[in-house]
C-alpha cells in the first residue's frame, strides 16, 4: 500500500507538468468557456424577465448601487452615474415633450466626443427611442444617406459643425428631418438651441410606460459601416445584442474598480462598447474629445487609469513616439481592442511593461466573435471543439481574383485545412442571428452567403480572410472586396470612386488600397483613366477630394492609366495595381502624389518614395 500511495502522489505532481507541457492553455480555456457560458446563461436570464432587461436598466440599477461614483471623466469634469442619470431624464422629457419624438422612433447624433453623447442615447432610451451614430466626418450625400438610411426625425448636432449642417439644411429642412444644436445659442437660422431647455427640464425618473414596448429585438444604435461597397450602412444594434457587447469587458477581464480609458470616436461601436462594458460591471469611462500621442500617457496617470481600449493605429502611433523614462510610470494592467499588429505588439510590451493584451475580433454588424485570452501575440483569438460548436463558424476557400466563394462540384464551399487561409463565415443560428441593416433589405442580402456546408444553410459573410493554427489560435490576414482600412476607418473604395468620378477631366476611376512600409492598414490610391483631349489638374483634384471626401478616404496616390483594366464580368482589376503600389521605380505610369504642403497633387520621385519608406514623411 505505501508503494500504491507514492505512486498516486508522483501522479499527481506529475500531472500539472505533462498538462503544461501538452495542454499549456488547457486551464486559461476552461475558465473562458466557463465565462462564456456563464455570460450566455445570464443574458437569457434577463430576456426572459418581464419586462425584459435593457442596457437602459442595468445602467439605472448601478445608480441604484453607487449614485456617487464617476462614470464619466471628461477633461476637468467628473460625472456621476446619479447625476448622469438626472441629465438624461431632462433630455428625455425635451426630446418628448417639446421635440416631440415618439416611442419607436430614432433620433440622429452628429457630435464629437462629448459627455452629452451618453445621456442623449439614456435619454433616448428612456423614451424608448433609438438612437443613430453619425460620423463626424462626413459631408453632403454620405450624411443626408446615412440620415435616410435609419429615417432619422431629429439630428442633434453643435455649432462647431454648422458649416457641414447648413450644406444639408434645405433638403432636411423638405425632408422633414428637424435639426438642434446642444447648446446654448444658435448661429444658424431655422435650427432651435436645445440646451436651455434640457438645463431647465425636470430630472424626475421618466415612466416606464414611455418605453413600454421596447423588446430585445428593438433597436438601440444605429452604427454606420463602409461594408464592401457603396454608401454607409446602418447596422442594427439591438437591445439584445447590447447586453452581448456590454459583457465583453468583464470576460476581458475588467471589473467594478476599474478606470477604462478609450480615446477613440464615440460613432464606432469600438469605444461605444467600452461605455457599455463599463455601465455593465459598474467602473468609470474617461471620455476625450480625440486621440493624442503626447497626452496620451500623462491622461492615464491623471486619471489613474488601469484598462485601455485601442485600434492597431493608435498602439503604433504610440510605440513610434519619443521614448521617455516614465514610460513605465503608469496603472494600466489591461488593453482592449484590435488590430494590432505582431512587431508593434512586442514593441509596445517592451516599451511600456507587462501589460495584458486581450486583441479582439469581431465586426459591429456580425455574429461572431473571437477572443486572445492568452496573451499570444499576433493572435486575434483562440478556438476550440466546444467553442466552435457554439459559434458555429467556418473558413472556406475564396478566389481572390474572382471575388468569390470556391464551390465543389455540388455547389457548396470547401473549408480549407488548417494553417490555410479561408473566409470567415458564422452560421446565422437563433442563438448567433445576424440582425442586418436598416433600410435596403438588398444591403443585408448581400452579407448572407447560403448553401455553404449543405443546401438552405445560410452563413454570415465576414469579408475576412481568416487562418486557424494547429493550436487553436486564429489570425487575421486580409479583407476581401472592394473595402480598406486606413487610419482605423474603414473606406468603401465605390464611395470615393463616385465622387472622383465627378470631376471634369476624370473618365473613369479605379480606387484600391496599398500598404505602406512601418504603417497600420492600407492607404488610398486612385488610377485614372482621363477624358480624351484633358489633362491632369493636380489643385483642382485636391481641393475637391478636401471637400468632398473625410480625410481618411481621400487618395494619397494617383495613377494615371491609358486604360482600366476590367475581368470578364466588367469589374476592376486591383490585385496587379495593389502588388505594385506606388513604386515609381517599376511603374511607367505617371504617378503623382498628395502634398499637403502644395496643396496640390505633385508629381511622383523616387526622393518623396524613399522618404515615405523611410518614414521621414509623414502620411
Amino acid at each position: 500500500m505505501p508503494g500504491l500511495y507514492t505512486a498516486v502522489l508522483g501522479l499527481l505532481v506529475l500531472l500539472p507538468l505533462v498538462g503544461n507541457i501538452f495542454f499549456p492553455y488547457l486551464w486559461l480555456d476552461l475558465v473562458f468557456l466557463f465565462s462564456i457560458i456563464q455570460t450566455g446563461y445570464g443574458i437569457k436570464k434577463r430576456l426572459q424577465r418581464k419586462p425584459p432587461v435593457t442596457m437602459l436598466d442595468v445602467f439605472l440599477d448601478k445608480v441604484q448601487k453607487h449614485p456617487e461614483k464617476p462614470l464619466i471623466l471628461f477633461e476637468d469634469k467628473s460625472f456621476s452615474y446619479r447625476e448622469v442619470d438626472r441629465r438624461s431624464s431632462q433630455v428625455a422629457q425635451v426630446l418628448q415633450g417639446h421635440v416631440g419624438l415618439k416611442e419607436g422612433e430614432t433620433a440622429a447624433v452628429f457630435l464629437k466626443n462629448i459627455p452629452a453623447y451618453l445621456w442623449v442615447w439614456l435619454g433616448l432610451g428612456k423614451i424608448g427611442c433609438a438612437m443613430a451614430c453619425i460620423n463626424y466626418n462626413i459631408r453632403l450625400k454620405s450624411l443626408l444617406h446615412v440620415l435616410s438610411t435609419c429615417e432619422a426625425k431629429v439630428l442633434l448636432t453643435t455649432p462647431d459643425l454648422k458649416l457641414a449642417i447648413e450644406d444639408v439644411l434645405p433638403t432636411l429642412q423638405k425632408e422633414g428631418v428637424r435639426v438642434f444644436y446642444l447648446s446654448d445659442g444658435s448661429p444658424t437660422k431655422g435650427v432651435e438651441a436645445l440646451l436651455g431647455k434640457i438645463k431647465s427640464s425636470s430630472a424626475e425618473p421618466v415612466p416606464l410606460s414611455c418605453r413600454a414596448n421596447t423588446t430585445p429585438t428593438s433597436a438601440s444604435l444605429y452604427v454606420f459601416t463602409s461594408g464592401t461597397t457603396g454608401l454607409p450602412k446602418a447596422a442594427i444594434i439591438n437591445q439584445k445584442k447590447m447586453l452581448f457587447v456590454a459583457n465583453l469587458f468583464g470576460l476581458c477581464g475588467g471589473h467594478s474598480k476599474d478606470t477604462m480609458y478609450a480615446p477613440l470616436p464615440l460613432y464606432h461601436m469600438a469605444a461605444f462598447a467600452g461605455i457599455l462594458g463599463c455601465v455593465e460591471v459598474g467602473a468609470t469611462f474617461v471620455l476625450k474629445s480625440k486621440f493624442s500621442v503626447s497626452q496620451y500617457w500623462d491622461d492615464c496617470r491623471r486619471y489613474r487609469v488601469s484598462v485601455i481600449q485601442y485600434i492597431g493605429e493608435t498602439m503604433r502611433y504610440l510605440c513610434n513616439a519619443p521614448k521617455k523614462d516614465s514610460d513605465h510610470n503608469h496603472n494600466v494592467r489591461v488593453a482592449i481592442g484590435n488590430g494590432m499588429r505582431s512587431e508593434v505588439w512586442k514593441e509596445f510590451l517592451r516599451r511600456f511593461g507587462p501589460i495584458q493584451i486581450r486583441e479582439l475580433y469581431g465586426s459591429t454588424e456580425g455574429n461572431a466573435g473571437f477572443l486572445n485570452y492568452t496573451g499570444k501575440v499576433g493572435a486575434v483569438g483562440r478556438t476550440n471543439f466546444i467553442y466552435k460548436k457554439l459559434v458555429q463558424y467556418e473558413l472556406i476557400q475564396y478566389d481572390i481574383e474572382k471575388d468569390e466563394p470556391v464551390r465543389d462540384e455540388r455547389g457548396l464551399c470547401i473549408p480549407v485545412a488548417l494553417g490555410e487561409t479561408g473566409l470567415l463565415l458564422a452560421k446565422i443560428t437563433r442563438l448567433n442571428p445576424f440582425f442586418g441593416y436598416a433600410g435596403d433589405h438588398k444591403e443585408t442580402e448581400k452579407k448572407i452567403l447560403r448553401d455553404v456546408l449543405k443546401k438552405g444553410d445560410a452563413y454570415f459573410n465576414s469579408g475576412d480572410l481568416m487562418m486557424q493554427d494547429h493550436e487553436g489560435f486564429i489570425y487575421f490576414k486580409d479583407r476581401v472586396g472592394d473595402t480598406f482600412r486606413w487610419k482605423g476607418e474603414n473606406v468603401a473604395t465605390t464611395e470615393v470612386e463616385m465622387t472622383l468620378a465627378t470631376l471634369d477631366f476624370i473618365q473613369e476611376v479605379n480606387v484600391y488600397g496599398v500598404p505602406v512600409p512601418g504603417h497600420e492598414g492600407k492607404i488610398g490610391m486612385a488610377a485614372i483613366r482621363l477624358k480624351e483631349g484633358l489633362s491632369f489638374d493636380g489643385k483642382k483634384l485636391y481641393i475637391h477630394a478636401k471637400h468632398y471626401l473625410s480625410s481618411y478616404a481621400i487618395p494619397r496616390f494617383i495613377r494615371i492609366q491609358e486604360a482600366l483594366e476590367i475581368t470578364g464580368t466588367f469589374k476592376q482589376c486591383k490585385t496587379q495595381l495593389v502588388k505594385e503600389a506606388f513604386k515609381p521605380a517599376i511603374i511607367s505610369d505617371p504617378l503623382f502624389f498628395l502634398d499637403d504642403s502644395e496643396k496640390c497633387y505633385v508629381p511622383m520621385t523616387q526622393q518623396i518614395y524613399s522618404s515615405i519608406t523611410e518614414k521621414k514623411l509623414k502620411l
